[in-house]
């Protein structure tokens, strides 16, 4: 099992951090492209299932498979956007996303005051902190 990447988005598709373990290939794009052009995708994928769904989808969009990977997706209520691309076979992702969420973005952004809601995450104790939950996580491989 395989955890490849993480963007974190604010709630208007500001790429707020990226992280990267695992991942065997580039996309010969800069960060801030390849972040504009999954968030195009995640905001179009969203209306397509909340509009398309034969029933009501109270947890909306929670991830995507291709051959290759796995997209897993987590919003939180205030709209910050977790996306992690993980191999075919990581299994509990969404509760790492939650736990990022709740342990490590809470506990070092939101309640330190030297942090701006919006900006770029800057915090060296937020990436070690985050490092050392997605390397601890049963999904990790190096």
């Amino acid at each position: 099992m395989t955890v490849h990447n993480l963007y974190m988005f604010d709630r208007h598709g500001v790429l707020m951090y990226y992280g990267e373990w695992n991942r065997k290939r580039q996309s010969g794009m800069t960060i801030e492209e390849e972040a504009k052009l999954m968030y195009g995708m995640l905001y179009s994928i969203k209306n397509f299932v909340n509009k398309m769904s034969p029933v009501d989808v109270r947890e909306g969009f929670q991830c995507y498979r291709t051959s290759k990977y796995v997209l897993n997706y987590f919003e939180t209520p205030s709209g910050i956007k977790f996306v992690m691309n993980t191999d075919l076979h990581s299994q509990g992702v969404r509760e790492l996303l939650q736990q990022i969420n709740s342990q490590i973005y809470i506990e070092y952004c939101v309640k330190n005051p030297a942090y701006k809601s919006g900006e770029t995450i800057q915090c060296e104790l937020f990436k070690t902190k985050l490092d050392e939950l997605v390397k601890q996580s049963p999904i990790f491989k190096s």
